[in-house]
């Protein structure tokens, strides 16, 4: 899979929990980079907006597939550490994030979110 500029050239497979052999890269991982990316935006917004340090912070999405209400979906885990404020101001950064950031509307009533 490649991007049309170039800049992103990779070899996508299943995972090997999935039956997959393992090489390259999966679609989860894809999501999850794209995920976090977007988020770490969403966070700066807030932070903007709400006068607050996220100097240093980073944003994790761990991605996997699990069981829903469906079957099986998508299933995401948001992490961020934001080293300049308190636990429960960091808490509230991720929970206003977490309402604007495009990946979260995007899948909002589709993917399993958990802020952690």
């Amino acid at each position: 899979m490649a991007t049309d500029d170039g800049k992103l050239d990779v070899v996508v497979n299943p995972p090997r929990e999935m039956g997959g052999n393992g090489a390259g890269t999966n679609p989860e991982q894809l999501f999850a980079a794209g995920y976090s990316a977007c988020f770490q935006g969403a966070l700066g917004v807030v932070a903007r907006q709400e006068g607050a340090d996220v100097t240093g912070s980073t944003v994790t999405a761990k991605v996997g597939i699990g069981k829903n209400d469906d079957g099986f979906g998508v299933i995401v885990e948001i992490s961020a550490q934001i080293p300049a404020v308190d636990a429960a101001t960091a808490r509230s950064l991720v929970e206003k994030a977490h309402q604007v950031c495009p990946y979260s509307k995007a899948t909002r009533g589709d993917v399993t979110v958990t802020l952690a």
